[in-house]
């Protein structure tokens, strides 16, 4: 089967609660819960959490939560791929052989399916690929990014680029946090998404926002209220 699998760890420290806190009248998981549910690409769409809150919060959203997760794996230092990789295993294991798996993160409200669907088409029609995931372009070019030193001197990060013409430098990209398509046997044995062997589903800017400090999540919401604006 395909899953969706939601990591939601309760442990949020620069924006407590993130996962389940209101944004813009629901809880802010519900949006990666209807996101995979709309798809229409998942047999099963499933919580991994250590925290009953957001456990019974995710369940009257229509995700189910088979399982607690593993206190070694809800700390600050958990990284994502042995957290999916802890579910795929547990599904195999209880009678839920997992074909394909997609982390979505919770924090994703403006994760669209159509692109669900388009990193689910990309992953199956390339059978060397491990891992599809979402990326967007930086707005600004990065080869002319400067450093501050500690009296807010400047310097280059790549000095060679200073005269260079913007329209001339090439387009780099970052991953916009919202999902990760990859096969079950790529997930168990994997340890880096980001390789030569992955492919991007690239996503406009204005539907990417990292929500990472309070004034993230302001400006994501009204970014979202614009955007879903009557």
């Amino acid at each position: 089967m395909n899953v969706a699998i939601i990591p939601a760890r309760g442990g949020s420290k620069r924006i407590p609660r993130k996962n389940i806190r209101e944004f813009c009248g629901k809880p802010m998981i519900a949006w990666s819960i209807e996101a995979a549910k709309n798809s229409g690409m998942f047999e099963q769409i499933v919580v991994s959490t250590d925290d009953s809150e957001i456990r019974d919060l995710a369940l009257q959203w229509g995700a189910a939560v088979p399982f607690e997760r593993p206190s070694e794996l809800a700390n600050d230092h958990a990284g994502t791929v042995p957290v999916i990789r802890h579910a795929v295993e547990w599904l195999s294991a209880h009678g839920h052989p997992v074909c394909r798996a997609c982390c979505i993160y919770a924090t994703a409200p403006f994760l669209q399916p159509r692109f669900l669907q388009e990193g689910y088409k990309a992953l199956t029609m390339h059978p060397n690929t491990e891992f599809v995931f979402a990326a967007t372009p930086f707005d600004f070019p990065i080869f002319r990014a400067i450093r501050l030193g500690t009296g807010n001197e400047v310097s280059m990060f790549w000095p060679e680029h200073e005269m260079t013409r913007s329209q001339d430098l090439p387009t780099a990209y970052h991953d916009a946090g919202q999902f990760y398509w990859g096969a079950a046997r790529t997930w168990l044995t994997q340890d880096r998404v980001f390789t030569s062997s992955s492919r991007a589903v690239v996503l406009p800017p204005h539907l990417v926002q990292d929500i990472d400090t309070p004034e993230d999540w302001e400006q994501a919401e009204w970014k979202f209220r614009a955007m879903n604006h009557d």
